[in-house]
């Protein structure tokens, strides 16, 4: 833990275990020279010396004499710990001892983060930094399947991987949209699979969906495979591929149709989403291909993990495929849950007999996990939580903490991305140990990991956008311990670091200037708006009547009490001048705002905020359903009523309902409003059975003005998605947002 004796690196990320700041500075010359251990392999120095030759002017030699300037060691005694290192910067010299060489490569990450540039000199401070991970898995995982980006984009990445001590690039490389890795065995995977038609524009959640019309696609030749993996290994990058199965299938049974349960024909998708037609699990011809393609997939990837996805596998098509039925009957199985653990299992136990080990996504667990896999935790902790109980291995990445498909921020002009909202903040500040393990199971969370789904992420540059500077966050995580992490302070660092990233030419996102809120109730039942930024130092000036703020406007010192309709706009200000985009938020004030509401059913998932106060706040949720305010009912209906706290006139009603089949967001097939003056007997004053609009669908009602204390709100739940409609068969969420009484 750092101590007050301690002085704070200027930038270093993540945050080492120990940093000793001196007075001393080493400044390079052309004289310079790298020392390297007989044992060290020199490709450890090829990030550090191409971006010192960037910035300097000048490469530095590599040389074996004694007395370097750059003195690079393997210390195992010295350096304890697998993948850490010392690093010691005097005037004279600078010396590095790793365990191993990994831990040599990341004191050389350490050092490049520390180069300064000034009038021409290129100079590091003294510092004396003790320093190692706290997981052994450290991940970025990237889809190129909805898009695909060329190689030099991959390698661009995992320089930036590299830097922050990130260790694991997870490729996702086959989905329904596209397969995006060469097997010579089947060419139809290149001609056919490789390509969908067209791309859908705009978000899924669209209806109807359009569409470009322009054929996309794309894929790896094993030789550029080959490069790319060897590329990260130099970097001490492992690459684990992911071969998806045994649903998101569609791409390659447009190629291959006789690996379906219907025997096709197919089409590679052109939007985004989960489909019926997955591998038909009762067909033998099905896992020959796949341990064909794995037999062509392995020698690429010297990798012990091979993914094989297991999320998201409808069942439709195995009810009724008489096949997979067979398969069910002969392997005396319960049901298709545990036919999902036996297609599972058997392409475990040939990977096995290849010597490798497999990861799946948590759906893995269905139908009893099989013994020797390794469990990454998306939707939710609870997988992680489950196969660590089991003494199975995990790795958590949350989708509502480490999805960097997410938003970012919830400013109204934020590009286009997947759907929840993963602050930087959210990030930072997830805790991959829960509570729930003891300190024995806690040994079976393996690490961390944060995925990047690429939907929205249709060029490199959006993508860089999504992943920077959130994957930063996600690196110190991985690696600094968790006493040892300070959100502000690595607001800090991560400041010191914009000109490497500007540097290295990543488009990252300008979210450090912007203003994030909250939303409470005060003690008297009010509305209380709370601001604040991530520059520190800044001040916030802020307006209530619409208008732009300035720095007349008045100056934010603390939560602002909602008393009247209107829009409140702020924005940050640094040395006079202002950061950063405008914020903005609209406030409706109504008699049942901060009342008691009570649920006779518990919204659930990502849309339970965790109390009633965001349907009586004031504030309307938006059409991105990310922002918090939306409280969501998978399968179940919502019942809520209203305490006003005494009878008093009304002659308005109203809620929002979203309505998004594309994301399973079903409106009721019944609403009503009733009142009561007793809180017993209620007499219905409204209903509505249509709700055409996709998206909100405001529901306002004017009623004869009535007396009433209690409101009861109804809508009655969709329930099971009907035959013909996105994922039919699962459950419909009924989503509700802010009750109105006037």
């Amino acid at each position: 833990m750092i101590t007050q004796a301690q002085v704070k690196e200027e930038g270093i990320i993540p945050r080492p275990i120990k940093v000793v700041k001196t007075n001393e500075v080493f400044t390079f010359n052309k004289s310079a020279l790298i020392g390297i251990a007989p044992d060290i392999d020199a490709d450890n120095l090829t990030f550090f010396n191409t971006y010192f030759k960037s910035v300097a002017g000048f490469s530095l030699a590599v040389s074996h004499k004694l007395n370097p300037s750059i003195h690079l060691t393997i210390d195992s005694e010295a350096v304890t710990h697998p993948e850490g290192y010392k690093l010691s910067v005097t005037a004279k010299q600078i010396n590095i001892a790793g365990h191993d060489a990994a831990g040599v490569f990341y004191g050389l990450q350490s050092l490049t983060q520390l180069l300064k540039v000034t009038n021409g000199k290129v100079t590091i401070q003294g510092y004396t930094i003790t320093d190692y991970p706290r997981f052994a898995y450290r991940g970025m995982h990237l889809d190129v399947s909805r898009h695909f980006f060329k190689p030099e984009a991959i390698k661009k990445w995992i320089d930036l991987l590299a830097l922050y001590k990130i260790n694991t690039f997870h490729w996702h490389l086959t989905d329904d949209q596209g397969w995006r890795i060469e097997i010579k065995k089947y060419p139809l995977l290149q001609s056919i699979s490789a390509y969908r038609d067209e791309t859908i524009i705009g978000h899924k959640k669209d209806s109807p969906h359009k569409f470009d019309g322009v054929r996309y696609g794309g894929y790896y030749t094993q030789d550029e495979v080959k490069e790319i993996v060897k590329y990260a290994t130099q970097r001490h990058i492992t690459v684990i591929p992911e071969i998806e199965m045994p649903g998101h299938a569609l791409a390659a049974l447009a190629a291959y149709p006789q690996l379906g349960c219907t025997g096709g024909p197919y089409k590679t998708a052109t939007y985004w989403g989960i489909f019926d037609d997955v591998y038909c699990a009762g067909n033998d011809e099905t896992f020959t291909f796949l341990q064909n393609v794995m037999d062509e997939v392995l020698p690429l990837f010297p990798s012990k993990y091979i993914h094989i996805g297991g999320d998201e596998c409808p069942k439709t098509k195995w009810k009724v495929c008489p096949k997979c039925q067979q398969r069910i009957k002969d392997e005396h199985l319960k049901d298709e849950k545990e036919l999902q653990s036996y297609f599972i299992g058997r392409m475990e136990k040939y990977l096995n007999s290849k010597g490798r080990q497999i990861i799946g996504w948590d759906e893995i667990l269905e139908g009893g996990l099989t013994p020797g896999a390794t469990v990454m935790s998306w939707t939710g902790e609870e997988g992680g939580i489950a196969a660590a109980k089991q003494h199975h291995d995990a790795i958590m990445t949350p989708e509502k903490y480490v999805y960097l498909d997410y938003y970012q921020s919830l400013y109204p002009a934020e590009p286009l991305a997947g759907g929840g909202y993963t602050p930087l903040s959210k990030v930072y500040n997830y805790e991959p140990i829960t509570n729930e393990l003891s300190g024995e199971e806690a040994k079976y969370i393996k690490g961390v990991q944060a995925n990047a789904w690429s939907e929205y992420m249709a060029s490199p540059a959006q993508a860089e956008r999504q992943l920077f500077p959130r994957m930063l966050a996600l690196a110190e995580v991985a690696w600094s311990s968790k006493e040892n992490k300070s959100y502000p302070d690595f607001l800090k660092r991560l400041r010191y670091q914009q000109p490497l990233l500007k540097k290295l030419n990543i488009n990252a996102a300008d979210v450090f200037d912007e203003i994030i809120d909250s939303v409470t109730e005060t003690a008297d039942h009010q509305v209380a708006l709370n601001l604040q930024t991530t520059l520190p130092g800044a001040k916030i000036f802020y307006t209530t009547d619409g208008t732009e703020p300035g720095l007349n406007s008045k100056g934010y010192t603390g939560a602002i009490t909602i008393a009247s309709p209107g829009i409140i706009k702020a924005a940050v200000f640094n040395n006079g001048r202002q950061q950063g985009r405008t914020y903005e938020k609209s406030f409706t004030i109504h008699k049942a705002i901060g009342k008691t509401v009570t649920l006779k059913n518990q919204p659930q998932g990502g849309f339970n905020p965790g109390n009633t106060f965001g349907l009586v706040n004031g504030i309307f949720g938006s059409k991105l359903y990310n922002d918090g305010q939306w409280y969501g009912f998978s399968g179940d209906d919502l019942e809520a009523v209203v305490d006003l706290g005494n009878v008093q006139s009304i002659s308005k009603l109203g809620i929002n309902i979203l309505k998004y089949h594309w994301q399973k967001m079903w409106e009721p097939t019944l609403l009503t409003f009733e009142v009561s003056t007793d809180g017993s007997n209620y007499t219905e004053v409204y209903r509505q059975t249509d709700f055409p609009d996709n998206g909100i669908n405001a529901v306002r009602a004017n009623i004869k003005t009535q007396q009433a204390r209690y409101i009861r709100v109804k809508a009655t739940n969709k329930g099971i998605i009907p035959p013909g409609e996105y994922i039919p068969g699962a459950k419909a969420w009924l989503m509700v947002d802010e009750i109105i009484v006037n």
